[in-house]
């Protein structure tokens, strides 16, 4: 027998009213009657029902709407055809409206949730921090211009580590005062792919973000790309992010595009992708690994010991077996860009509609997912340890970084000075590894110059991405 109606509560009636429809989709809100309190509530991973019943409970005014976008059958290319062309008049009518994507009909299988053109005030907040957990197969989330506050960011990246699936995060157009971006890069952040553009970080943000990347300390292991274009980094900025790669051994690609990097913040990034000298810091933190390593392996010989960093130059003449897992690291890596170039990529998730910004790193979001799978289980091991160090002039010198395989200074203020600084890096990288692609288009130098030409010619060798794709170049040209 069905339940009679007797709640004269407006709001009552309301629930009850979610609970029936969601019920004819097959869905309920609760398994009971729906908790009153909002921090009862238990969510049933249905957006449509759980967003504004939670805003209900917190008494939130002007609720945005909801509107899902399931997956377009691939047996019928003229409805797809019509919805997409519906699709575009909706985004009009609706643009401040919370936008989720589905994987296929089923209600609970939310991929994608994009906020945009309206504030994302602390209610807001907590209705997020409370309903994404229950979204199990969430892989993006994006904040376009959603005026979130520091606290609100710091709040969300403690949300996120409980999204097991959540992979990819931009924050755009949203400005912080004390420029938390950092704490998405945080060393135990399983977030892979990172967009921060139109966020006004400029150096000081630059300079956080760096010592996320890496310290002597810690690294970020995880995050495969990310975006820090349109955001008025000057050099010491650049140098700062130059800094955060030296022990970064995860980033494959990182766009500093339409920026304000000169020479000198260029030269700090040319100088990290070849061999450079350790500083005092770097050695004593090296001198510590390799002190713990011994200590741990009580049984392995003396000549693999402190002794070596006092005499690096014999190290390298040691018959030492390279770490099966770098070599497994490096094999997966080679494999995947290979296949990445043949896959069809679709349509970026991560861009504004109606600008070129539409594919946002077409190449470097949809290759480096293809990485994340595979070096997610990888161990990295720290790049102090690296046994190919070399001791010379009183100084140690490590490789640089090869791990990087595109760099994007697209739009900046690099004249002709630093190029000749970049080429004897990649010269120095050789064909073992490192950059694929390398960016500098809309600089302070002519195309035709000596160094340039040089550049290019040395990338159309190495890239195994897509060559002649002038719209990559350009793809950031687009002020979002």
């Amino acid at each position: 027998m069905s339940k009679k109606r007797t709640a004269k509560d407006p709001k009552t009636d309301r629930l009850y009213s979610e609970e029936d429809a969601s019920k004819m989709s097959g869905q309920t809100l609760n398994e009971t009657f729906p908790s009153r309190t909002f921090d009862d509530y238990h969510c049933s991973g249905n957006v449509e029902v759980d967003f504004p019943g939670l805003c209900m409970l917190l008494d939130v005014k002007d609720v945005q709407t909801v509107r899902t976008k399931c997956p377009v059958s691939y047996t019928s290319e003229n409805t797809s055809q019509e919805e997409d062309t519906a699709d575009n008049h909706i985004n009009a009518a609706l643009k401040t409206c919370l936008k989720v994507e589905l994987e296929n009909e089923n209600p609970l299988s939310a991929t994608s949730i994009k906020i945009s053109g309206w504030k994302v005030d602390e209610k807001i907040g907590r209705v997020l921090q409370k309903m994404l957990p229950s979204l199990s197969q969430l892989q993006i989330l994006q904040f376009w211009q959603a005026r979130l506050t520091d606290q609100m960011v710091v709040s969300l990246v403690s949300t996120f580590s409980l999204c097991s699936n959540l992979r990819v995060v931009a924050i755009e157009g949203n400005p912080l005062l004390k420029q938390s971006y950092y704490a998405l890069l945080s060393e135990d952040s399983m977030i892979t792919h990172l967009s921060l553009r139109n966020n006004r970080i400029g150096d000081d943000g630059a300079r956080l973000i760096g010592s996320a990347l890496s310290t002597t300390r810690s690294a970020n292991k995880n995050l495969l790309s990310l975006n820090l274009a349109f955001n008025s980094i000057g050099d010491a900025g650049a140098a700062h992010i130059a800094q955060g790669l030296r022990l970064n051994r995860a980033l494959l690609f990182l766009s500093l595009s339409n920026n304000q990097i000169g020479d000198s913040g260029a030269s700090h990034l040319a100088a990290i992708l070849g061999e450079f000298a350790l500083t005092h810091e770097e050695v004593v933190e090296r001198r510590k690994l390799l002190l713990e390593k011994r200590q741990s392996r009580p049984s392995v010989s003396s000549s693999t010991s402190l002794s070596t960093t006092k005499g690096e130059n014999k190290s390298t003449s040691k018959k030492k077996e390279p770490s099966k897992k770098d070599e497994k690291a490096a094999t997966l890596k080679e494999k995947s860009l290979k296949k990445s170039s043949e896959v069809k990529v679709p349509q970026s998730k991560l861009s504004k509609p109606g600008s070129k910004d539409k594919q946002l790193h077409t190449h470097e979001d949809h290759s480096s997912t293809s990485l994340s799978e595979h070096l997610e289980t990888v161990d990295i091991v720290n790049p102090l340890l690296d046994q190919l160090v070399q001791y010379r002039d009183g100084q140690l010198f490590l490789p640089g970084n090869m791990t990087l395989t595109s760099l994007n200074l697209a739009g900046n203020r690099i004249t002709e000075k630093s190029l000749h600084l970049f080429l004897v890096s990649l010269e120095m990288q050789g064909e073992d590894g490192g950059l694929l692609r390398l960016c500098l288009e809309r600089n302070r130098f002519p195309l035709d110059c000596g160094s340039y030409v040089k550049i290019k010619d040395l990338m159309a060798l190495r890239d195994k991405l897509e060559k002649n794709s002038p719209e990559q170049t350009e793809e950031e040209g687009q002020g979002a």
